[in-house]
């Protein structure tokens, strides 16, 4: 399945979680958006902001201090 990327690289936590809220809005439900982030308190955020606007959050791993964090838009329009 194919995603959007949005490259949060360099940005203090919760510009990460702000930036991908506004790029889901724009998306179709079911659609994927990959968030690349730097900030070490993405992950832990993701799975806040995943679990309060239903979004799904698909994976989230870390190489060579940058975080790949794979969400999945809700089909609720959130």
């Amino acid at each position: 399945m194919e995603w959007v990327e949005l490259d949060a690289r360099g940005l203090s936590c919760p510009l990460p979680v702000l930036k991908a809220r506004k790029r889901l809005r724009k998306l179709a439900p079911g659609s994927r958006l990959l968030v690349l982030a730097t900030d070490p308190k993405a992950p832990r955020d993701f799975v806040h902001f995943c679990e309060s606007s239903g979004h799904r959050l698909v994976r989230s791993e870390e190489e060579a201090g940058i975080y790949r964090i794979l969400l999945e838009r809700a089909d609720d329009g959130r």
